[in-house]
């Protein structure tokens, strides 16, 4: 580590350009993890409509107990940073170091980039649906990309107000030159500091730095309730002249994560690109009626239920080990594997 301690400082620090967050209040915040790590979330499970019959014991059908889908959602970002401050190098270089402005600095250039990098990684990976393709985005056909991922949307009844478009700076170039997209909005203007750029298909367009996207994703659609970033801790304090040290210490602290919600999964759509070279999305398991289960990705991890829940975020997900006995039951796969993007899910119902 090197300290400079040159002749003369100006009196002004430099510090780096730093977007604010890209993420925080755009993800639902409907939960809290107060005095808690672990968050349970029950889902009751509807069933089908019946047609009612006019005579018998049971004329609105036989009745069945209401069962409902666990999801737990646990913490798991825990991060800190500290750092000194010496009164004798803050006196020498112009009091440019100044405790509050070496924080603030902190918090920008690390902290928040940090966060934002994690949640955005949590999105592609919890995905409800990821795309791949290997066909590079262009200003002729990324419009009709976006709307392939709306139409899925729309398909599972994802609401169309509260949906945000993040995309990279170069998908974002081509966007804006494609005939579709809509000029930044006097409203828009107000906005341009957190990312937003603009308004496409009634979706806020936030441009994001490749720094904090997450590998070979040209875009992803995210509806608001359809996740969320909780963070239970967000603490910073300077300490001055504590023992051992002439000057200031800064110490902070975040305690954070990202969850998608397994029932609104469809809420959240990634354009992979799999371009020979670039990232892969696993295969979709195979499952057959005697309950064999297999995976065209080699070396891929299958996880499986059947209990009729979601195996990407069920807590009664099982690894797939062995041919699965469970005759007459609906079972519902994937597979995935590090470094690649998860699998769609499969489902098939075992005679």
């Amino acid at each position: 580590m090197t300290v400079n301690l040159h002749s003369t400082y100006a009196k002004q620090i430099q510090n780096k350009f730093v977007a604010e967050s890209l993420v925080t209040g755009r993800l639902s915040n409907d939960y809290s993890w107060s005095g808690v790590k672990t968050v349970k979330i029950s889902t009751p499970i509807t069933v089908p409509m019946t047609d009612y019959v006019r005579s018998g014991m049971n004329r609105y059908g036989k009745p069945t107990e209401m069962q409902d889908m666990v999801q737990e959602l646990t913490l798991s970002q825990d991060k800190s940073f500290t750092l000194t401050v010496d009164k004798g190098n803050n006196e020498d270089q112009n009091g440019i170091k100044a405790a509050g402005k070496i924080l603030s600095l902190q918090i920008a250039e690390r902290a928040v980039p940090t966060m934002d990098t994690y949640v955005f990684s949590a999105l592609v990976k919890q995905a409800g649906n990821i795309v791949g393709n290997a066909e590079a985005l262009t200003t002729a056909n990324i419009c009709e990309r976006i709307s392939a991922g709306t139409l899925l949307m729309d398909e599972a009844e994802v609401p169309a107000n509260d949906r945000t478009l993040y995309l990279t700076a170069e998908a974002y170039k081509l966007l804006k030159h494609s005939d579709e997209f809509m000029a930044v909005t006097s409203l828009a203007e107000k906005a341009l500091a957190k990312g937003m750029v603009g308004m496409y298909d009634n979706m806020t367009v936030i441009k994001v730095p490749s720094c904090r996207f997450p590998a070979n994703v040209n875009f992803m659609i995210v509806h608001k309730n359809a996740a969320t970033a909780p963070v239970k801790l967000n603490d910073t304090r300077i300490h001055i002249d504590p023992p051992g040290i002439s000057g200031a210490l800064l110490e902070g602290r975040q305690y954070y994560d990202c969850f998608v919600f397994g029932v609104k999964c469809d809420g959240i759509y990634v354009d992979a690109n799999t371009a020979e070279g670039k990232g892969t999305v696993v295969a979709t398991p195979k499952i057959t009626k005697a309950g064999a289960i297999t995976c065209d990705t080699a070396a891929a991890v299958i996880k499986y239920t059947v209990d009729g829940t979601d195996p990407r975020y069920s807590p009664t997900a099982e690894i797939y080990t062995t041919t699965v006995s469970a005759a007459g039951k609906t079972v519902k796969a994937y597979a995935y594997l590090e470094g690649y993007f998860n699998s769609a899910v499969a489902e098939a119902v075992l005679s």
